[in-house]
């Protein structure tokens, strides 16, 4: 078997193919990997994904071939796997359940709403929409194998994001699927696969808008988002596990501002201290002087006087009137009376008998 130190794969034939994998993706490879024929089939499978993105890129004319197909060829040409070329059927069917119990490591990735999430579509019309994820290879640990998987399939580095413990796990086929939560994501990231044709779409999608979340509603048989929701078979089995993490760590909203009676609307190193006084003001405010409030005074209704006040008040008015020929003694009579307060009062107002004894009357009326 040769090998060209140049080769051409646009001049080449399928045979001259076979031998250049053969080459690249069995000879060379650790002896451990030889050891079991579903070690080998996953050699054979990578051969077979280089055949089809890069070699018929090249040459067209070269046959596309099915995976089992493709393997049939390659045990039977290479002479490291043509021990197992009879039983090549019964192999590939062991290393298809093989291939289905072998751990699968990838990311949810969602932005920073925790409202949309990062889908990859497969290469082929009918593939279906899902998490970035794939196998993890011998020794690799599952935070190195999400990291990988998500940079191979959209170009994305999630390791700085990537937290061991915030992950989804679930068994599919006795497959066991972990996918890491990775949240925060700007929406204006670039997104480009680093593998040629394995995924033909990237794109972020409504998680409201998944089937488990609004699924055919209106009878149409399509999703929100317009999709058919029997293309999103990998992703619905997450989505219940998903709507609980971010229930449980969604940022609290922004708190609406009210105004509080009790507090003041501006911080306290806002608040302007007030200005001391100064030495006049402490002055004039302690030598302030003393405002003389207005004394109101009613006038109390005055209480009847007794009977023997009334005696006493009549023998003192008919004594004045008695006196007609001295008004001086009138004058310094003790007794004078207002109209007002029917009280005594020391006044000489009253000069005359005429006035005693209009006074006399009028006490008497009452």
């Amino acid at each position: 078997m040769t090998i060209r130190s140049t080769f051409n794969f646009a001049q080449a034939t399928l045979d001259e193919v076979l031998d250049d994998l053969s080459v690249r993706f069995i000879m060379n490879c650790p002896p451990e990997e030889l050891k079991s024929v579903e070690r080998v089939c996953f050699q054979a499978e990578e051969a077979h994904w280089y055949y089809e993105d890069f070699i018929r890129a090249e040459n067209p004319q070269l046959p596309s071939l099915s995976q089992k197909n493709f393997t049939a060829k390659i045990f039977a040409h290479c002479p490291l796997l043509r021990k197992w070329s009879d039983v090549h059927e019964q192999a590939f069917a062991d290393f298809i359940e093989y291939k289905t119990r072998v751990p699968v490591r990838g990311a949810i990735i969602l932005n920073k709403k925790l409202d949309k999430c990062i889908l990859v579509k497969g290469w082929k019309a009918s593939a279906g929409w899902g998490f970035p994820k794939g196998k993890i290879n011998q020794g690799e640990s599952d935070e190195a194998c999400a990291i990988r998987e998500v940079i191979e399939e959209t170009g994305y580095d999630v390791s700085a994001l990537l937290k061991k413990d915030d992950y989804l796990e679930i068994s599919m086929r006795e497959q066991q699927v972990r996918l890491y939560i990775i949240a925060g994501v700007p929406m204006d990231s670039v997104f480009e696969p680093q593998t040629r044709k394995e995924i033909s779409k990237i794109e972020w999608f409504k998680l409201s808008a998944l089937p488990t979340y609004s699924a055919i509603r209106d009878g149409t048989g399509t999703t929100d988002s317009g999709h058919n929701p029997k293309k999103f078979y990998m992703v619905a089995p997450f989505l219940k596990q998903l709507r609980k993490w971010i229930n449980a760590n969604k940022p609290p909203k922004a708190a609406s501002k009210t105004v509080s009676y009790a507090e003041p609307l501006v911080s306290h190193s806002q608040i302007t201290p007030p200005t001391p006084p100064s030495t006049q003001d402490i002055f004039f405010s302690q030598n302030k002087p003393i405002r003389q409030e207005k004394v109101q005074t009613k006038t109390k209704k005055q209480k009847r006087p007794n009977k023997q006040r009334k005696l006493q008040i009549e023998e003192a008015a008919s004594a004045q009137a008695s006196t007609t020929s001295s008004p001086q003694k009138l004058l310094q009579s003790p007794f004078t009376f207002t109209e007002q307060a029917n009280q005594p009062v020391s006044s000489p107002a009253i000069s005359n008998t005429v006035a005693a004894q209009s006074i006399l009357s009028m006490i008497r009326k009452k």
